[in-house]
């Protein structure tokens, strides 16, 4: 761990056209993560969806030798699926996803519950969202890594929000995960996007936090993406909360700004700071 006392990552969303269409590799983003001494950075399973155990181990050998590792690796699983060979085809390609993230030494898998379908009830849901991460959450606690259950909003490959998006229903998994070993990655944005208090929530699922998303949003009650301190997001209240809770894991940068390497920049700097700024005293 660097002076700053904290695990820093980053989720590139702002790089993500560029990397899913070959314009940038990987490891240039591994480089210039190493660059800003981050301690790793985050990766989605859509980068890693069609390639090899061979690629995929060259890879993490190449983003070890810049002094990183791979923190997260985010999937985004649909376990609510009305259709029961639909669910378990979700959970099999995860169980894939999990594989692969080994081979790629990622020490968390973030999970999602599933989308919203409509028709689907509350308590249909949430059934079928705890079997799901249960199963995930077995396999990928006996691959090495972590599973983490993450209150999502809509990943960009799904028709609708996610079902766990509301703030009750993913405290209600969370606790209903409690004897299982999937834990919690919570964003920071998400919850405020849903229009609820982040810290809040937070403050009721902290003991299975694993993983931080720091991700800001210009907006209550709506996702805007914007620079991370551009927004609404109470990162110094939620940095002063970690640090007397005695928090050690890991904070994961989600920039998603689109603004290049600039809003990359800048957030590492912006979260550096206001991590120090929060210390008591």
């Amino acid at each position: 761990m660097k002076k700053d006392e904290m695990k820093l990552s980053c989720l590139p969303v702002s790089y993500f056209p560029c990397i899913l269409k070959g314009d940038m590799k990987i490891i240039d983003w591994a480089s210039e993560a190493s660059g800003l001494e981050l301690d790793g950075i985050d990766l989605t399973r859509l980068f890693l969806k069609d390639a090899s155990n061979i690629e995929i181990e060259k890879m993490r050998m190449g983003i070890e030798d810049l002094g990183l590792k791979v923190a997260v690796i985010n999937t985004y699983p649909d376990f609510t699926h009305p259709d029961e060979s639909c669910r378990e085809r979700a959970i099999l390609e995860t169980e894939e996803d999990i594989r692969k993230a080994a081979l790629a030494g990622a020490s968390i898998v973030r999970l999602t519950a599933g989308q919203a379908h409509p028709g689907i009830s509350r308590k249909d849901g949430i059934e079928r969202a705890v079997y799901g991460l249960s199963r995930a959450g077995d396999y990928a606690m006996k691959s090495g890594l972590v599973p983490a259950l993450e209150n999502h909003s809509k990943p960009g490959v799904w028709d609708h929000y996610d079902f766990a998006y509301p703030s009750e229903i993913f405290i209600e998994l969370a606790e209903r995960l409690g004897g299982t070993p999937v834990k919690v990655l919570f964003d920071t944005a998400n919850t405020l996007a849903f229009g609820d208090d982040p810290l809040r929530v937070l403050e009721k699922v902290y003991r299975m936090t694993t993983c931080i998303h720091a991700a800001d949003t210009l907006l209550k009650g709506e996702f805007k993406p914007c620079t991370i301190g551009g927004g609404m997001v109470p990162f110094r209240e939620i940095f002063s909360f970690l640090r007397r809770s005695g928090y050690t894991g890991w904070i994961s940068i989600e920039e998603a700004s689109m603004s290049g390497s600039k809003g990359i920049s800048g957030a590492v700097e912006f979260i550096r700071r206001t991590w120090q700024e929060s210390r008591e005293g």
